[in-house]
């Protein structure tokens, strides 16, 4: 079922958001060769307590971390080690919190060092998929259109679109009605409602659109083992049409 928010709600989810939007613009300025993504999960926990907030993710069905740090092949999921990062890989960091009750969900990925022109184009393209996507977000329009536009563009790229992955609605629940995908039908699908919140990330490989798991049961990598980039933030459906909840204020 889902689940619309009031104006007053959404005030509280867009105060988490804020939070959120500090964490991981004090992340990315920590990134770099050398670090290793277990400091910066350390990092983010530490800097979501200190808020008076808790981290989304770590215990969340057995999830043993605050982030999810995923390597070049690695779509989603990954686990932060304590291997020191290298010029060249590919990270995304996603990460969630909740404060006073409201859960906040964003996603952003960067080059280690000097990357190739073919990565940070992957990297370039998957985060103009999710500004493709917020153009269409208004009142009336469907669920299709948010998939349509995020699969157009980076079809057009000759990327694969993740499809067993997808965004969600979120609110007091991490995971929430209804299920976002990053493709689809223009004109198909659920209305968008003001009130509405969800989570649109497209997950974005230079190769195909196929995933597997590893044995942790957690890991998901593209199965022709390309790299993938991934990009999220959470908005809320308003009569002017999307409002991003996680973008730091001083960045919209």
């Amino acid at each position: 079922m889902i689940t619309i928010k009031t104006e007053a709600e959404i005030e509280k989810m867009y105060v988490s958001g804020q939070m959120l939007g500090k964490v991981l613009a004090a992340l990315r300025k920590e990134i770099h060769e050398g670090v290793t993504t277990l400091q910066l999960d350390r990092m983010a926990e530490d800097m979501i307590r200190s808020m008076g907030a808790v981290p989304s993710f770590k215990d969340y069905h057995g999830f043993p971390y605050t982030i999810c740090a995923s390597l070049n092949e690695t779509v989603v999921h990954g686990f932060a080690n304590d291997k020191p990062l290298e010029s060249g890989q590919l990270l995304s960091i996603d990460c969630g919190l909740v404060y006073d009750g409201w859960q906040a969900d964003s996603a952003f990925s960067v080059g280690i060092g000097e990357v190739s022109s073919e990565v940070q184009k992957l990297m370039d393209v998957t985060e103009e998929c999710f500004w493709k996507a917020v153009e269409v977000v208004k009142p009336g329009n469907r669920l299709g259109d948010i998939g349509n536009a995020v699969q157009t563009h980076a079809e057009a790229h000759g990327y694969g679109v993740i499809r067993d992955m997808c965004g969600h609605g979120i609110g007091r629940e991490m995971h929430e009605d209804p299920n976002v995908p990053n493709y689809g039908r223009a004109g198909h699908g659920i209305r968008l409602r003001e009130g509405m919140t969800i989570a649109i990330e497209p997950m974005i490989a230079l190769g195909d659109y196929h995933i597997r798991i590893l044995k942790d049961g957690w890991t998901c990598v593209t199965r022709d083992g390309s790299f993938c980039s991934h990009y999220e933030h959470t908005i809320a459906v308003t009569d002017k049409g999307a409002r991003i909840l996680t973008l730091p204020e001083e960045s919209a």
